[in-house]
């Protein structure tokens, strides 16, 4: 139990910095420099939805580390495609609704949505290169 909580403080030790810089970056384009472009969600959203989601996918990757130690690898890509499965439904009242801009509204979710995958792989190799 105590390895399991210093791999998760490890983890967010990293993860909320990373998670405010990205944050403040993507705030600050939006707001000051795509003011023009009205964005159909909001960067509140975009992060919220980001941050859960890859918590929780390395919440469950951290328990079925500790208990199933051979499955990590399987739950990762599991947690990978319902994320995917996820931002699909998340991004589809946007893509439904007749929308200027829609391109670039995708881009402001997939940019930060691929950082997080590389955040989210890279702690998921070490768990499971972990001993």
């Amino acid at each position: 139990m105590l390895h399991m909580k210093q791999q998760l403080l490890g983890f967010l030790k990293l993860f909320i910095p990373f998670s405010i810089v990205l944050f403040i970056i993507q705030f600050l384009v939006i707001n000051f420099v795509l003011e023009d472009i009205d964005f159909y969600y909001s960067t509140w959203a975009i992060y919220s939805f980001h941050i859960l989601a890859t918590f929780i996918i390395y919440l469950v990757l951290v328990l079925i580390h500790k208990n199933f130690r051979d499955n990590t690898g399987f739950a990762f890509m599991g947690g990978s495609l319902l994320k995917m499965l996820a931002a699909v439904l998340f991004l589809l009242p946007m893509m439904l609704k007749n929308q200027d801009y829609r391109f670039i509204n995708l881009l402001s979710f997939f940019i930060p949505y691929f950082l997080y995958l590389i955040f989210e792989t890279i702690y998921a190799v070490r768990l499971i290169n972990s001993k």
